[in-house]
């Protein structure tokens, strides 16, 4: 392979890493400010924990030889010693790191449904077993070989398209995020508007270190093809993400009379989102519209919490596992020459559809019943007082912030 695609590799690889701390400081600056350091080491310990897990089995995990494997062998490659002495294992191994660090912020995304509440050993559990038990099948299951990959050829319908991650990454995570908010419960005083970001700047922040990484988390894997579509890609995770930050703002103009930084920034990640699946797949009008749809669906989808009773505190129900579908089921009608208004026919969105379904049920089931076990086990959930006073020095020790004691007692 040339040196330059190898290097786009190695950039792409750096870019999507650099994703998890954007994640950190994206849900760091929604929560309170005796809950950020919390809410933070939740990313970095997914970081540090899947990144060893993925290289001691979880790649191994992700190659499945027939389509209809659960997972490929967890001790086939353990700690990756035939890869690294392989004949092709330059690339062989950037590859794998790659993945890496696409298992890492799926892992991390669901923290944000927990935030202001859970206890980090048990928050640790959860993220090496759900990884281990969901989303290193999963990814076996869309990209190394497994049913959803095949799924077209199985039906005589078209491929799956899952370019970067709707079902793998956002439906997988959010349907987690769902079923953990369920098992933990409410915040105490939960109610729609029970706390406000307190680092705006910070929300931010995370939100452009997740719009720059995003651009290798989408057009990273063109590494391996040539670069063939790679300006397509480009162009479309600038456009998708720009229209759902209008659409979003359109919708609290609309909703509230005024449209805020947070909202924008919550935009720009549900464009993110729907884009990811779609990245390769539609013109670049397609996935402005793309865009807009997100964001305005979105910013509704937030909303549904609080009418059905369940405390995803970060939103990452509404935004990723409904921003996931979006741009899932978008390609069944959209996709470039196989979608219902593109060409197509029904085909393409029975194929998407059976795929979004089957991750969701899957997460949701086991994540449900993992987290129910460790809360009723070691206990998941930071006690009453804890969570009132902000569980940093609980949990952690730390102070987020060197507050004075006058200021310190607002906060």
């Amino acid at each position: 392979m040339d040196t330059g695609s190898i290097a786009w590799g190695i950039t792409a690889t750096a870019l999507v890493l650099i994703m998890t701390p954007g994640v950190a400081f994206f849900y760091g600056g929604l929560v309170k400010a005796k809950s950020v350091v919390s809410m933070m080491m939740m990313s970095f310990g997914a970081l540090g924990l899947i990144g060893v897990l993925w290289i001691l089995y979880g790649f191994s995990m992700s190659v499945v030889d027939t389509p209809w494997a659960f997972a490929g062998n967890p001790f086939a490659d353990f700690g990756l010693a035939h890869l690294a002495a392989g004949a092709t294992a330059n690339t062989d191994l950037l590859g794998a790191t790659f993945g890496a660090t696409f298992a890492i912020i799926t892992v991390a995304l669901i923290s944000g449904a927990i935030a202001d509440r859970a206890r980090f050993g048990s928050w640790m559990l959860f993220a090496g077993v759900w990884a281990t038990l969901v989303y290193f099948p999963v990814a076996a299951w869309v990209w190394g070989g497994g049913w959803i990959m095949r799924l077209g050829d199985t039906l005589g319908l078209p491929a799956v398209i899952d370019y970067a991650g709707g079902t793998a990454v956002h439906i997988n995570a959010g349907a987690a995020a769902l079923a953990l908010a369920l098992v933990l419960g409410k915040r105490v005083g939960f109610q729609k508007g029970i706390t406000k970001p307190h680092n705006v700047p910070l929300v931010l922040i995370g939100a452009a270190v997740l719009w720059f990484g995003w651009f290798g988390f989408n057009a990273g894997a063109e590494w391996l093809n040539g670069l063939a579509n790679v300006g397509l890609i480009v162009v479309n995770t600038l456009g998708a993400t720009a229209a759902a930050i209008v659409g979003w703002m359109a919708v609290e103009r609309f909703k509230d009379g005024k449209a805020t930084s947070v909202g924008a920034a919550s935009g720009a990640v549900a464009g993110l989102v729907a884009i990811t699946p779609a990245c390769a797949n539609l013109t670049p009008g397609w996935a402005l519209l793309l865009g807009v749809v997100a964001g305005v669906v979105c910013a509704f989808a937030i909303e549904l919490k609080f009418r059905l009773g369940f405390d995803d505190a970060l939103d990452v129900v509404g935004i990723h596992l409904v921003g996931g579908i979006i741009g899932t089921l978008y390609l069944g009608f959209f996709a470039t020459g196989t979608g219902l208004f593109t060409g197509g026919g029904l085909g393409q969105l029975t194929v998407q559809l059976i795929a979004a379904g089957a991750v969701l049920l899957y997460s949701f089931t086991v994540a449900f019943a993992l987290g129910f076990t460790i809360q009723k086990t070691i206990g998941f959930r930071v006690t009453s007082e804890a969570e009132v006073a902000g569980i940093d020095t609980v949990v952690h020790g730390e102070d987020g912030y060197a507050l004075d004691p006058v200021h310190a007692a607002s906060v």
